[in-house]
């Protein structure tokens, strides 16, 4: 199994793990598809990331890209930055701004 992973990803992890669980346990290729045509802001680096994975694959373990299947993929919540909004009256207004860690393991199908 062949591992990649991306780190502090500036989006909530909810709206990544939507992406995400549409492309777990789908090979390569169907997987490119979808994230080629989902409407999705967080399918970019997971595109990003599934390539990665995929050269990964092919590089180090002479695995074929069309054989390869998404056996694992996780997204976890990172640190959250943390700013401040100006206010009326002199107030401030906390901004969170969150982050998140994204995985995705292929395996020769």
């Amino acid at each position: 199994e062949i591992r990649a992973s991306a780190k502090y990803i500036r989006m909530s992890a909810h709206k990544a793990r939507r992406v995400i669980n549409q492309i777990r346990g789908r090979s390569y290729e169907q997987a490119l598809m979808l994230l080629e045509f989902m409407p999705y802001r967080a399918c970019h680096p997971i595109l990003r990331l599934l390539s990665s994975a995929a050269a990964n694959a092919s590089r180090n373990s002479n695995l074929n890209k069309t054989n390869l299947i998404i056996s694992e993929a996780r997204v976890d919540g990172g640190t959250t930055l943390k700013r401040f909004q100006p206010r009326a009256q002199g107030r401030a207004y906390p901004i969170h701004k969150p982050t998140c860690h994204i995985t995705i393991t292929v395996k020769n199908g």
